[in-house]
């Protein structure tokens, strides 16, 4: 039986615990919701910076790959020392720093992009820290934000099979979408992982207030390589997982 943690577990040791399930499962050519979708989107919107921040940069895939396209300051912060210290390990341009989202050490106005990559799901001062990136913005900058989609991440929500019906029916089941959930969830075998669910207005008001204004929203199918590996999900693949915001900074 799994030694399920306490929900007052710190989230930050709950990463700490875990940083190699992220790093084996999702980095280094590992996830095919990675390479074939999440990875192109940044590297299209990221055509062109110079100074670039990755709020939750992990082991710092997104970050190397901003250095990849030519931009020539690029720096990672992220709260977990055993996701920080593999990020030094695969180099790769970007400097590192250990910090969470809602106190940024930098200067206003320092970046002309700033990326969030699968990371707001999981930080508690959600408010604070998008008013961070805000302010670390320089006017005309680039936000470039990755969420799992919050139609996904409702609880209870989830992929159907009722055999009960006549004829039988497949379909995505919505939780209560409307109600903010703080939950730590058992994605693997003795991996436990702190997640938010917040209502998707719940992230635009709080952009909005940021002068963070949205200029693309992107809710793509699921790629070929994830249905691949996922036959459950192919008959769910009207259903995105991914949601993407490319926003800007408003002057003043």
């Amino acid at each position: 039986m799994s030694d399920r943690p306490d929900p007052s577990d710190r989230p930050d040791d709950l990463w700490e615990s875990h940083a190699k399930w992220w790093q084996d499962g999702f980095t280094d050519g590992a996830d095919p919701e990675y390479e074939e979708q999440i990875l192109p989107l940044a590297a299209e919107h990221l055509d062109g910076v110079v100074d670039v921040l990755d709020v939750g940069s992990g082991e710092g895939q997104v970050a190397r790959l901003a250095s990849r396209l030519g931009a020539t300051r690029v720096v990672g912060v992220d709260p977990t020392w055993a996701q920080v210290a593999v990020a030094l390990e695969r180099a790769g341009g970007p400097l590192y720093v250990r910090s969470g989202a809602a106190a940024l050490p930098f200067a206003d106005e320092r970046f002309d992009a700033v990326v969030a990559c699968l990371v707001f799901e999981h930080i508690e001062e959600v408010d604070t820290a998008l008013a961070e990136v805000g302010r670390v913005l320089r006017p005309g900058g680039r936000f470039l934000f990755f969420l799992n989609h919050p139609l996904l991440q409702a609880p209870n929500s989830g992929w159907i099979d009722d055999q009960t019906l006549d004829p039988p029916e497949q379909y995505w089941r919505i939780g209560p979408y409307l109600v903010e959930d703080h939950t730590i969830e058992e994605v693997e075998k003795d991996v436990f992982i702190p997640f938010i669910h917040r209502p998707l207005s719940r992230y635009v008001n709080a952009m909005a207030a940021a002068g963070l204004v949205i200029r693309r929203m992107v809710e793509p199918t699921p790629p070929p390589g994830f249905l691949a590996r996922a036959q459950e999900y192919a008959d769910a693949a009207t259903i995105p997982r991914l949601l993407f915001l490319a926003a800007e900074k408003q002057p003043g």
